[in-house]
């Protein structure tokens, strides 16, 4: 005895579930005649009667009652096996969660609406952000990533710097009008000048302007987020760089009253533990990150 095609058993399942030929071509989308060839392919090939008609149905022999058993169990096993293949080839990746810790500032000025840009295009990575202004505050246990103004000292890290920085005055509009109007760097001396270091970094940018160091700031600031927010609100000139300021800067709430520059006395670098370098998701977003600082103006 041939072994029947397989498709002949699809259609006696079909058929013997249904119990009429006609009902059955509808369901496999093929004419009652094709239907009908295959049940007769099908009983010839086992030399068997399947079918007994009564009325207008076509009933189960003994046989084929025990034959539709094994074919209905066949079909429904194969039927599972492609859904689970199916569901494992096709399911949605895991999430994987990324943890970035920064400066405040940085987060809120350059990080914060880049991240969102990540997320729509990497939607198989979440991300969680904490704070930290240095490296040696930063948790590792939470940590994958930290994003920060440094200088590249820190055996056991991997690091790659996000931008080359420079520092530059920056301040309201306002103060480029009225009787003091800051038109060229000496006009500096009828404003304050806003710190939130020793002075370092003002005592470099006069000096390459050939001008003298007012002296220690009246009003000293801690946080760099605030001595721009003080710029921001008129009460005198900060020294800002491309990526703080970006957003200020493009919306016109500072401007860049002089062209000149100095170096950043540091930069600010990505930076994650050394057995880290190799995870993709880490990978992918420190690349990600560089490119957007690529595309940052630089003013």
């Amino acid at each position: 005895m041939s072994f029947p095609p397989l498709h002949a058993f699809r259609v006696f399942e079909c058929v013997a579930r249904l119990g009429h030929v006609g009902a059955a071509a509808a369901e496999l989308h093929v004419t009652p005649g094709a239907v009908s060839q295959q049940l007769r392919t099908l009983q010839s090939s086992l030399g068997i009667d399947l079918f007994y008609k009564q009325g207008r149905h076509l009933v189960l022999t003994q046989s084929g009652l025990a034959l539709q058993r094994s074919v209905a169990r066949g079909i429904h096993e194969i039927t599972e096996g492609v859904r689970q293949i199916a569901q494992e080839h096709f399911k949605e990746p895991q999430a994987k969660v990324l943890t970035i810790s920064t400066e405040p500032i940085f987060g809120a000025t350059w990080l914060m609406p880049r991240l969102f840009a990540f997320r729509a295009e990497h939607p198989h990575i979440q991300l969680r952000v904490i704070s930290a202004d240095e490296l040696g505050e930063v948790d590792w246990r939470r940590a994958d990533i930290a994003v920060l103004y440094d200088a590249p000292i820190w055996d056991g890290f991997w690091w790659r710097p996000l931008q080359p920085l420079h520092m530059f005055p920056v301040c309201c509009p306002q103060l480029l009008r009225g009787p003091h109007a800051l038109r060229q760097p000496s006009d500096l001396i009828h404003h304050r000048l806003l710190h939130e270091d020793d002075g370092t970094q003002w005592r470099r940018w006069l000096l390459e302007a050939r001008l003298p160091y007012p002296g220690d700031a009246d009003v000293h600031f801690e946080d760099f987020g605030i001595a721009l927010q003080a710029a921001r609100d008129g009460y005198g000139v900060a020294l800002s760089d491309e990526i703080n300021s970006s957003r200020d800067l493009m919306e016109g709430r500072l401007v860049q009253p002089f062209s000149m520059k100095v170096p950043a006395a540091m930069d600010y670098y990505c930076i994650c533990n050394e057995e880290s370098r190799g995870v993709p998701e880490i990978v992918l977003l420190i690349d990600w990150l560089i490119e957007q600082a690529k595309a940052t103006p630089s003013n």
